[in-house]
This record gives structure tokens, sequence and C-alpha cells, in this order.
């Protein structure tokens, strides 16, 4: 059975990708059609390439590998945070720190400084600090906290990186591939694939479907460290395959009528 059926990625509008004038036509492949100037991706073809994902980010948990979860616009942000800390990962949801993996040296001092910070604030040093003194390291503690918090205890340059819009992250995209880290990501229609080990077409503009797939890699991180016979069993593990949308033709009907609902733009 696949990780994600046709209709939960219909329902939740993966198939909207952005208006045909703002298309990069590598993407072509993964296109099934347009409707109303507006590019539909094909799910049937997002559907495997999401169970090679899933299998993907699994064997890596399951050889104790560090996944990154990076996604910084808007709509990615909070599903970013909550998968990652669910699967026991790390994550970057704010602006990405140039160097963040090609420098980590110079990271990991930050992460340091916020940790000192952290500890004087607790062990009752700031008590003893002048008030001025002190207003100036909890700013500089909740500004190290925003950008580093995500990576505080990741141990080592992680091992796999999980993207949501890896136009919008090419900083970190650049990073990875200099170091060689393979990246599973969510590429729209204006991304381009090739820079991508594992592609998941996908719409990366709307909540609903980036929480959704972003929730899958991390299932697959929680079923690669416990074991497939001890996965976690879930209620999607018992959806309807009656009620499954059977075809590509079923999404373009349904395009038909939710058209004007899309967050693409």
């Amino acid at each position: 059975m696949a990780v994600i059926t046709m209709k939960q990625l219909l329902e939740a509008g993966v198939h909207f990708g952005h208006q045909t004038r703002r298309w990069n036509p590598k993407m072509k492949k993964y296109i099934f059609t347009e409707r109303n100037g507006i590019y539909i991706i094909d799910l049937q073809k997002t559907v495997k390439l999401i169970d090679d994902a899933y299998d993907f980010i699994k064997d890596a948990a399951s050889d104790d590998g560090v996944v990154l979860f990076v996604g910084t616009k808007k709509q990615a942000q909070e599903a970013i945070e909550e998968e990652a800390k669910r699967a026991g990962q790390y994550y970057v949801n704010h602006r990405w720190l140039g160097g963040t993996l090609t420098n980590w040296n110079t990271i990991q001092k930050r992460i340091k400084k916020l940790k000192e910070i952290k500890a004087m604030a607790e062990d009752g040093t700031f008590d003893r600090l002048p008030k001025k003194e002190v207003a100036l390291l909890i700013k500089q503690r909740d500004r190290l906290e925003k950008f580093l918090g995500g990576i505080e205890d990741m141990p080592r340059i992680p091992d796999v990186l999980f993207i949501v819009d890896p136009r919008k992250e090419r900083i970190a995209v650049k990073e990875a591939q200099k170091l060689n880290i393979p990246i599973v990501a969510m590429v729209d229609t204006n991304a381009d694939p090739d820079e991508i080990d594992v592609k998941i077409p996908s719409n990366d503009d709307a909540i609903r479907a980036v929480r959704l797939i972003t929730s899958k890699m991390a299932d697959a991180i929680i079923e690669g460290r416990q074991g497939e016979d001890d996965a976690p069993v879930t209620e999607d593990t018992f959806e309807n395959t009656d009620d499954q949308v059977d075809s590509i033709e079923d999404i373009v009907e349904a395009v038909e009528g939710d058209n004007d609902s899309t967050d693409a733009e």
C-alpha cells in the first residue's frame, strides 16, 4: 500500500503547481496538465516518489542517520518544527545562516554561546548581573534560539536534508551539495529537480500539503528507528481503499471545481 493515497494528496492540494508563466521546464515530466493558467502536478508520479522518499529516509534512520528538516517559509515553519521534534530530529525553520553546514565549527561556537546564556539564566547568574547586561544577554539568547534552537543538540553534520521549497532554501541546497549530503525535497513546478537527489513533486505553498508530506517523512524516521515490525499504526493504515482516488482523470475533474481555492500563486 502507498504511504499516502492520491485522495489524501488531492484533499491537501498537493496537485496545484504554480502559474504556467512561473515554471521550470525540467519539471515537465511531473506535470499532468494545465487548468486556468495553473499547472496540475501528476499525483500518480507523486505517490510513487513519496514512497521512494519514505524508504530513503527510513533506511537512513535505521542506520542511525541524522536528518535535518529545513523550511523557512511561513507556510512550513510550524510543520517543520513539530514533525522534526516528533521524530527526534533537528530543524531550521527561520533564516538559514550561511555556513550552517560548511562552517559547522563556527556554528558550534554560536550554539555553545546559546547554551552558556541558558545556563546563566537557570543557575541564578542573571540575578547577580546588572539589569542592562541581563537584557542584552536575553536579547542575544532569543536571537540565537530563533536561528539555532532547532540544531542546538544536533550531534554532527546531518546525513540527510529534507527541504520544503529548495528554491527558497538555495543556500542550504548548495551547502549540502558541497558536502555530498543527499537531499529529499518537495519540488514545485517552478523548481529545478536536477538539484535534488530524492524528489517529491508537490505544491510547496499550501500549509496542508507541507504538513502532510513532512509528517510522512517524520513517520519514516520513526519507523526506521523502531524497526518495521514495531512501526506505529495510524488511522491511515485502515484507510478505506474503496474511497481512494483511482486515476489522474479524477483529479482533473476535481480541479475543474476546486481551482479557485488553490493556495498556489
